[in-house]
């Protein structure tokens, strides 16, 4: 093979390679406006099949909070609190928007107000362990940990002797990866009440041998 073929054969490889390249960026390149205009399409279609149940039940406060953690998630902060605002004015006992507008106000810098509000609505719940837990769950789902804490501390002091609980605070231990803790919040659910087939699972996965009461057996058996 000659010099002359042999820079030809050499000179066809790299534009090869070049192609092969120029293509895979422009790939790329492709792809991530598609992706972005998709998930922006699929957060305006969600907020305007809000707004439009808005326009047939406007006192609705569940749609209220929808639209308010829809807002929350693209930045939108202003729109996010005048929804939340409004599904408390509609239902003050809406837990997770009670929790919601606390953590907005958190990350908006307003942590004053954040923590009046928050201290309000635990005392609105003092006297029923069920609304308690609800708050502290919301509170959970929000990732606001010191509040939901201090919301299952209060639930337990009304209800001692409750499963419920115990299962609920062994479930936010366990999303927060401390399995002893959670452990023994679920040891003490299962020990007032061992009908829980849910909390009889979460303790074999964390290697603790319990024995379910004959009646859930039963319950958990398929038909013949």
């Amino acid at each position: 093979m000659t010099d002359h073929s042999k820079r030809g054969i050499l000179v066809i490889a790299v534009l090869l390679i070049c192609a092969v390249l120029l293509v895979g960026c422009n790939g790329g390149k492709a792809r991530s406006p598609e992706g972005d205009n998709t998930k922006v399409v699929s957060s305006a279609d969600k907020r305007a099949a809000l707004l439009n149940e808005l326009d047939r039940k406007f006192e609705n406060p569940g749609v209220h909070f929808e639209l308010g953690q829809s807002y929350r998630g693209d930045g939108l902060w202003t729109q996010a609190q005048y929804h939340y605002s409004t599904a408390l004015g509609f239902d003050p006992a809406h837990r997770g928007t009670q929790a919601a507008l606390t953590k907005l106000l958190l990350d908006s810098g307003n942590e004053a107000k954040a923590i009046a509000y928050a201290e309000r609505y635990i005392r609105q719940v003092s006297s029923s362990w069920k609304e308690t837990l609800k708050l502290g769950n919301a509170f959970r789902d929000e990732q606001v940990d010191k509040l939901a804490l201090a919301c299952y501390q209060q639930a337990l002091g009304l209800s001692p002797e409750s499963a419920e609980i115990y299962r609920d605070v062994g479930y936010y231990f366990l999303s927060k990866n401390d399995k002893d803790v959670a452990k023994e919040y679920f040891k003490q659910s299962f020990r007032l009440d061992p009908r829980q087939a849910e909390v009889a699972g979460e303790l074999g996965r964390l290697g603790v041998e319990v024995r379910m009461h004959r009646k859930v057996e039963n319950q958990t058996e398929k038909p013949g």
